[in-house]
């Protein structure tokens, strides 16, 4: 028998993450469980150093859970694999392992949190999972706070982003800089910097994206269009990835560095979690920011 120590956070999953994680008792059936509130960790180094070695560690919730875990992490010897529950609302890390929520069970995720790259925003550095939402994504996940604070919970984004297309969504120019090479959008939808292939609850914009990718290379999509009506039409087909056929208004580009700067304040997503007002981002996804254990590192650098 195993004892297992799952951190989970009761925010996920729009506050059903304390329900859902109690699936687990079955899942680990025979296993002994201690369920720990990761909202209530002050100190992960103590927390690490207060379990037995042979004791299991298990993170339950959805992407910004996961974000938040390696984040507070940073630079700790786990010394032990980390597993992983998909309770959230997006779970978008789960689709990129290409399995379901009917599928969803314990795994093993060491080689998936660690080298990883790293974003800088509004001049704080991030480390992230999936990917960075820039534009109307990070508008969605703004609506969704707003509404989530408002007390609901059947939060769609596929019928945020909509309303957006059809307006309320303010469009920008974006100077997207990729290795060194600058290139000027205009009327621009969307600008993300992707990790893995998933965000926003199912949505593939870079779908040839390879998390595990030997050379740790990143992808960003510039989606732009004068045309909402056409724009309208060919958005849905980013939950396919088929968007990027269509190459008049959606640009691939693969590098280790990346900059993005919108000329207008727009709200940016990381996983899931929202910064306001934001008019540019960075990312270093080269080996030396990857194999980072500590953003201090960079610094003194």
């Amino acid at each position: 028998m195993a004892k297992y120590h799952v951190l989970y956070n009761p925010l996920a999953g729009n506050g059903a993450c304390t329900e859902k994680v109690r699936e687990l008792s079955s899942i680990l059936s025979g296993d002994e469980l201690e369920y720990c509130d990761m909202t209530k960790i002050s100190d992960y180094g103590e927390f690490f150093a207060s379990i037995p070695a042979e004791d299991k560690v298990l993170v339950a919730g959805g992407d910004g859970t996961l974000n938040r875990f390696v984040n507070d992490t940073l630079g700790l010897e786990y010394g032990r694999d980390i597993y992983y529950f998909a309770a959230g609302s997006g779970n978008d890390f789960l689709h990129d392992l290409e399995l379901s929520e009917k599928e969803n069970k314990v795994v093993v995720i060491n080689k998936y949190i660690t080298n990883l790259p790293v974003v800088t925003v509004n001049g704080k550095k991030y480390k992230f999972i999936n990917g960075i939402g820039y534009g109307i994504d990070g508008y969605c996940c703004e609506v969704g706070d707003a509404m989530r604070a408002a007390g609901k919970t059947n939060i769609n984004y596929t019928t945020i982003a909509i309303k957006g297309l059809l307006g309320k969504y303010k469009r920008v120019n974006a100077s997207v800089t990729v290795d060194g090479v600058t290139k000027e959008y205009k009327k621009v939808w969307l600008v993300p910097t992707m990790n893995g292939r998933f965000y926003g609850g199912g949505m593939m914009p870079t779908p040839d994206q390879d998390r595990l990718d030997g050379e740790g290379y990143v992808t960003t999509m510039t989606m732009f269009g004068q045309n909402k009506l056409k724009t309208l039409i060919v958005f849905p087909s980013i939950f396919k990835g088929k968007h990027v056929e269509h190459t008049e208004m959606v640009e691939i580009r693969r590098g280790h560095k990346v900059k993005v700067s919108f000329d207008t304040p727009t709200a940016l997503q990381i996983d899931g979690e929202t910064i306001l007002g934001v008019t540019e981002y960075e990312v270093d996804s080269g080996a030396e920011a990857r194999s980072l254990n500590s953003f201090a590192e960079r610094a003194e650098a």
